[in-house]
C-alpha cells in the first residue's frame, strides 16, 4: 500500500511508502498508476520508494513461483534449506489466517506448501 497526495486535477503529486500529513488517499503498490509514477520520476527518493514497493510485491511472486514449481514436481519442498521451509510455512499459515487478503493470484490458483 502506498500513501498519496493528489492535486486538484486528480493527478498524483506525491507518493510515499509511509503516511504523511498532506496525504489524500492510498493506492496499491503494484497498480499501473503507481508503477507509471515511479518509472517517470527523476527524483532519487521517489525511485527508492518505488523499488521498495516492488520488492514487497516480488516477495509474493517468488513465493507463488516456488509453490508452482513444487506443485509441478520440478522441485520438492524438502529440497529447500530448512530455514526457507520454515519461512515459507510461516508465511502460508499467516496468509491462510488472513484469508488471502494480499493474494496476487486468485484463491483457486494459490499454491499449497506441505
Amino acid at each position: 500500500m502506498l500513501y498519496i497526495e493528489r492535486g486538484p486535477d486528480g493527478q498524483l503529486r506525491r507518493v510515499e511508502a509511509e503516511p504523511f500529513d498532506e496525504m489524500t488517499g492510498t493506492i496499491p503498490a503494484g497498480c499501473d498508476e503507481a508503477l507509471s509514477w515511479f518509472a517517470n520520476s527523476e527524483d532519487e527518493h521517489t525511485q527508492r520508494v518505488g523499488l521498495q514497493a516492488s520488492d514487497l510485491e516480488m516477495v509474493r511472486v517468488l513465493e507463488d513461483l516456488i509453490g508452482v514449481l513444487i506443485d509441478r514436481g520440478v522441485i520438492r519442498f524438502t529440497d529447500l534449506p530448512e530455514a526457507a521451509q520454515r519461512k515459507l510455512r510461516a508465511r502460508q499459515q499467516t496468509r491462510a489466517r488472513l484469508g488471502g487478503l494480499c493474494a496476487l493470484l486468485s484463491d483457486d490458483d494459490e499454491p499449497r506448501l506441505p
